[in-house]
């Protein structure tokens, strides 16, 4: 893997595959992270074993080094990798999200997690981890590529829906093919992620604002006489003009239509955890999800994990469901909760506590016999 890492062009554009980066820019860390040579050729070694396809002693080998070196952002950061390498996503999420509480400075945790969403198809969650990326770092430019090519899928899902919805539009097909067709002739352009390697620092560098320096430029004087505008060049690629609806739009109920994607999310949180698909249950929890014990947000990851392993078959049922709203994103939901397993049987009153965040809604707590 070279240091510039090639990024994936999403399935429905160019389907190729994505690549994470190494390294963190060890100047945004803190003091606490600072690494000797001994520590820096150690990280090193273990970049090299996993590069070679020897994941789980590169895992071990981090796992120990983090043991004596708990706080190093960047022995962090390549636990993060490796777990995705190991296709343990899952773990790799929940590694990227607990090192960007930690460091919330860093743009590349940020970056990494939407690159894990993106691969699930939840474009909105790696949208949303690109522009906290952005935020940190205005100047990161492989966030703003990746942000692109975000944009570019949704946009492209949003056309597919419009054809499906009015097979009879004849902009639509258009701006689609147009947007195809720009991604074609941007196939060899893969998007690129910063991977500078972690260097000594004894404080934190102060950074310089770029000057930039614009060419000289002559000014056209204009004569009082001159009243009418110039006319301005037409661009070489015509979008077509937006339709306009002809007819009123129609009033939505939002409430009730938030109160049937509430349900569906339940049901189908239930149906992901009774499959013991535990990638697509973990999905459904929010990143500011309180978990019940007041631990980590990735120790509760590794524990549900761990349970819903376990057992050689899960039948969860959702009974009974009653929502309520405390405003338009924040929502509850009390169900009667049947859980069968190959161990245990029992049936409790549940209640969650959702949030609406992109359009999406998430659990952000879970309380039982409440």
């Amino acid at each position: 893997m070279s240091l510039r890492s090639r990024f994936f062009y999403f399935a429905m554009l160019c389907g190729s595959v994505l690549l994470l980066g190494w390294s963190l820019n060890a100047s945004a860390a803190s003091k606490a992270d600072v690494q000797t040579n001994v520590q820096v050729e150690e990280l090193q070694e273990i970049k090299n074993l996993s590069q070679q396809g020897q994941h789980d002693r590169a895992l071990n080998r981090v796992n120990a080094y983090l043991a004596m070196h708990p706080k190093d952002a960047s022995a962090r950061f390549i636990k993060g990798v490796i777990l995705t390498e190991k296709n343990q996503t899952a773990e790799a999420i929940a590694s990227f999200i607990a090192l960007s509480e930690d460091h919330p400075e860093l743009p590349e945790p940020y970056n990494n997690l939407a690159v894990l969403y993106a691969a699930q198809g939840q474009y909105d969650k790696a949208q949303a981890a690109l522009e906290k990326a952005i935020r940190t770092h205005p100047s990161y430019a492989a966030a703003h590529d990746n942000l692109g090519d975000i944009y570019a899928k949704l946009a492209s899902q949003a056309y597919d829906r419009a054809l499906q919805l009015d097979r009879g539009n004849a902009h639509t097909p258009t701006k689609l093919a147009l947007l195809k067709e720009l991604h074609r002739s941007n196939k060899t352009s893969a998007m690129q992620v910063a991977v500078a390697e972690p260097t000594a620092v004894t404080e934190k560098p102060v950074t310089e604002k770029p000057v930039i320096k614009l060419p000289d430029v002559a000014v056209p004087i204009i004569e009082p006489s001159i009243t009418k505008p110039p006319v301005l060049a037409s661009p070489s690629i015509k979008i077509p003009a937006l339709p306009i609806a002809s007819s009123a739009p129609t009033v939505i109920d939002h409430r009730e239509r938030d109160t049937k994607d509430i349900l569906r999310t339940v049901h189908s949180w239930a149906q992901a955890w009774s499959a013991k698909r535990v990638k697509n249950y973990l999905a459904f929890y929010a990143p500011s999800f309180k978990t019940p014990e007041g631990e980590s947000l990735a120790q509760w990851q590794a524990t549900r994990t761990e349970r819903i392993q376990r057992p050689k078959f899960i039948e969860v049922g959702v009974h009974q469901t009653e929502v309520s709203f405390a405003d338009g994103t924040h929502a509850t939901v009390t169900f009667i909760q049947s859980y069968r397993a190959s161990h245990l049987q029992r049936s409790s009153k549940k209640t969650l506590s959702l949030v609406k965040s992109n359009g999406q809604w998430l659990i952000q707590e879970e309380r039982s016999g409440k």
